[in-house]
């Protein structure tokens, strides 16, 4: 299936995809909360990404229909003699669109926006039970260089 797809900085409008995509996986229904009014949280959080010249929320379009996003953050570095790094994160695809290339596609897009941006390393983390995204990951050339951890708060 050949599909036509643009990719674009994510507008308020689209913000109820968005969270929708959020929501739409195993771990999503665990942690967010999707319904067409969304919580107000989300639009201070959108609000914030949008201001900072640093984040690119990134959505691709089929036919002007959102099917997929991830959030890119530019962060500056000391390390590697200065070098920025692209942070990518809240990476989803639409479940009826899932396993047609469009991963790999956002995910070149991403790193075309990495070498527009000067950045000399990009980084991801992804949760260990998405067996299936480590992989996926790992053929868009990414390696397991590093062991990630979190603290909730």
């Amino acid at each position: 299936m050949e599909l036509e797809l643009e990719y674009r900085k994510a507008k308020f409008n689209d913000l109820t995809a968005i969270v929708e995509l959020l929501a739409e996986d195993f771990l999503g229904k665990t942690r967010e909360r999707f319904s067409q009014e969304l919580d107000h949280r989300y639009s201070n959080a959108f609000n914030l990404i949008d201001s900072d010249p640093n984040q690119f929320l990134m959505v691709v379009t089929h036919k002007n229909i959102v099917i997929a996003t991830c959030h890119l953050t530019i962060i500056p570095s000391l390390t590697y003699q200065g070098a920025k790094r692209l942070q990518i994160e809240a990476v989803r695809v639409s479940r009826q669109y899932r396993s047609t290339g469009i991963g790999k596609w956002m995910m070149d897009r991403a790193t075309e926006y990495a070498k527009n941006n000067k950045v000399k390393i990009i980084q991801l983390t992804t949760n260990k039970q998405r067996s299936g995204s480590i992989d996926f990951y790992m053929s868009c050339g990414f390696e397991t260089t590093h062991v990630g951890m979190k603290k909730h708060l």
